[in-house]
């Protein structure tokens, strides 16, 4: 399992504790050190069933100062993807991949769902 985390970011830290406590065991990867690349964005994306809109940070600062609320609806597919491969803080977290299961941000109960009661 794949958690890609901001290590500065409180979401991430209350994730990390989450599958920690739940006895989950994961590989960790620094997002701005190690950005998701396209081709991982594009099978995730394709694997998780959710909008691309639902992997961008829209409440991060690049986001806003991109003005990306209503540039997003004129982009294709491979042009938001391209974006997100570019910079890892456009990029919502934690992202946690397994298999072919792709969680966007921490929803507890989304989380539990999805990891707990398999």
């Amino acid at each position: 399992m794949l958690f890609i985390c901001y290590p500065k970011c409180s979401t991430c830290k209350k994730a990390e504790k989450w599958l920690s406590d739940n006895g989950i065991s994961f590989e960790k990867r620094d997002i701005k050190l190690e950005n998701p690349t396209l081709d991982e964005l594009k099978s995730w994306y394709e694997k998780s069933s959710l909008p691309l809109k639902r992997f961008f940070n829209t409440s991060g600062m690049l986001y806003r100062e991109l003005g990306l609320k209503d540039k997003l609806k004129e982009m294709s597919d491979e042009e938001m993807l391209n974006l997100l491969s570019g910079d890892g803080m456009l990029v919502k977290r934690p992202l946690l991949i397994d298999g072919d299961t792709v969680l966007t941000g921490f929803r507890e109960k989304e989380w539990e769902e999805a990891l707990i009661k398999k």
